[in-house]
């Protein structure tokens, strides 16, 4: 009987829990091969093809296009293919076929003492040629395995003649979860998000916490970054708890379909003549809020209610600076920095001498439960700058932009550009900024208050540059105006500070030889 395997969408990235399916790549009766891209989904962050462990047939498509699908859920079902990877060799007897597929416990025999779940996931890996997609990957390399001293009997699964179901009766969960031990934490250690607290990557340990009902909102992690393990779910699944009906325990560890979320998503055929209480007017449809929009909602709001934010702004002549850049133009033709990549030249040296608009402000709880608050600093500026694509705003940022000239920001503001314009930024090219550059000006608006682009702390925004009445030297002239716009967080830095800053910027603007000195 041919053997059909289900891969489950797996984390794309920074604790994301759920993506929307774009566009299926293989249909079902179609043969793939393993690392193949199968689909393209988007996140919050952007759009990436997911690329197939396993080599087979398409035997299901889990989901349509349009559909918002949780990580962890099934999303392709494969069946094997007639000559499947081979076994990985090892120096022990085969097992024959009416072996048990899990054996007693006898600690003398295994030294490991992993979980079959475990030693599932990692067997069905051992195929995959070692693409990595954002917090998922086949670890690819030789079909060998190395072990400190051999078993007593060799798992079925090694064999290809049965294999080991994921999902567990009840009565055997309790043994099996008794064999974890620092193995499986390395498994899953090697898939965390770097820096986020509470974070929950393996699948494994999703499926067990989802299975007992475990909230991992109010789970601790115990590893590296607050990283949430096995062992912590299990912590919380040993400890005494209210008595529950046997047929409840009796269920099987698959939530009931009947169970599951109610779909979020609203059909826009669902609005046909229906009328709005509140106005008293016809619907005429009704948008899902997801993806970029959905992340750039939540931030926004976020920013607002967390961040006491303040405003200055102030016209500056732009006249020598535009000046500048249309001489460099005649000289180098194709070679020319735009004017924005002289103003994020003159903001990272205006960071430089105003640090304080270039950190965080975190808040927390110190060690004897009261709350805590620090200005976190960096070394290094990563300069944001907001671009407007069709999947909607998203804020692409140059690493360490303070360390480079105008010409190779230039060049970096255009590839950033192009890559979020077709969704494949990546999450670290866009979530890693520390101020944020706004260049409104291109819309034809002369000003805004920007929020800030939490958990930044500033954002400079950029007007338009136009002809306006100007005086200089006592006399009533035309020059090249914009208006520059400082919001910033009142609770790292006073007025004065911002009003510095800002006025070091425009300063640059209207001077600016001084500081291109660089090109």
């Amino acid at each position: 009987m041919t053997e059909t395997k289900v891969f489950l969408l797996p984390d794309l990235g920074e604790g994301l829990t759920e993506a929307e399916l774009v566009n299926w790549l293989v249909a079902v009766g179609d043969e793939i091969h393993v690392d193949q891209p199968i689909a393209e989904v988007e996140t919050a962050k952007s759009v990436v093809e997911v690329p197939s462990p396993y080599a087979g047939t398409v035997a299901e498509l889990h989901g349509a296009p349009g559909q918002t699908m949780d990580v962890g859920k099934p999303l392709i079902s494969v069946a094997a293919s007639e000559s499947p990877v081979e076994p990985v060799e090892t120096t022990e007897p085969p097992v024959e076929t009416h072996a048990p597929l899990v054996e007693p416990v006898e600690t003398e025999h295994v030294e490991t003492k992993e979980s079959a779940a475990a030693e599932t996931y990692r067997t069905e890996e051992k195929a995959g040629s070692g693409n990595v997609l954002i917090g998922y990957g086949t670890p690819g390399g030789t079909a060998t395995v190395r072990r400190t001293r051999p078993r007593r009997a060799q798992s079925l699964v090694e064999h290809g003649e049965a294999r080991t179901p994921l999902v567990e009766p009840v009565g055997t969960q309790s043994a099996h979860a008794k064999l974890t031990t620092a193995a499986d934490d390395a498994l899953l250690s090697r898939t965390r998000v770097p820096g986020k607290l509470g974070a929950v990557i393996s699948p494994l340990v999703r499926r067990m916490a989802r299975e007992h009902g475990v909230d991992l909102g109010h789970v601790h992690g115990s590893g590296d970054s607050g990283l949430i393990m096995r062992r912590d779910v299990e912590a919380v699944i040993t400890k005494p708890a209210k008595a529950e009906p046997i047929e409840t325990e009796r269920q099987p560890l698959v939530v009931p379909v009947e169970t599951q979320p109610v779909e979020r998503r609203v059909s826009t055929n669902s609005t046909s003549g229906a009328v709005d209480s509140r106005t008293g007017l016809a619907i005429t449809g009704r948008t899902p809020v997801r993806g970029v929009r959905k992340a750039v909602a939540a931030n926004m709001a976020r920013s607002r209610s967390e961040i006491p934010e303040a405003t200055v702004w102030v016209d500056v002549d732009a006249t020598a600076l535009v000046d500048l850049r249309v001489g460099l133009k005649k000289a180098e033709p194709h070679n020319t920095p735009g004017l924005l990549a002289f103003i994020a030249r003159f903001v990272t040296a205006g960071l430089k001498k105003y640090p304080v608009l270039n950190t965080r402000f975190v808040s927390g709880e110190d060690t004897s439960g009261g709350e805590s608050q620090e200005i976190v600093g960096f070394d290094g500026i990563n300069l944001g700058f907001a671009a407007q694509t069709d999947r909607g705003l998203v804020v692409p940022s140059i690493r360490n932009a303070d360390r480079l000239s105008a010409k190779q920001l230039d060049a970096e503001i255009k590839r950033l550009t192009a890559i979020a314009r077709e969704g494949k930024a990546t999450p670290t090219e866009l979530g890693s900024g520390t101020f944020t550059l706004n260049n409104y000006g291109v819309f034809g608006i002369d000003g805004s208050a920007a929020i800030i682009n939490y958990p930044e702390v500033a954002i400079l925004g950029i007007g338009r540059i136009i002809d306006k009445p100007w005086v200089a030297d006592g006399e009533l002239v035309v020059r090249k105006v914009t208006e520059l716009t400082l919001t910033f967080d009142h609770r790292v830095c006073d007025g004065g500070t911002a009003a510095g800053f800002l006025r070091f910027v425009a300063d640059a603007i209207e001077s600016p030889t001084s500081l291109l000195a660089d090109l």
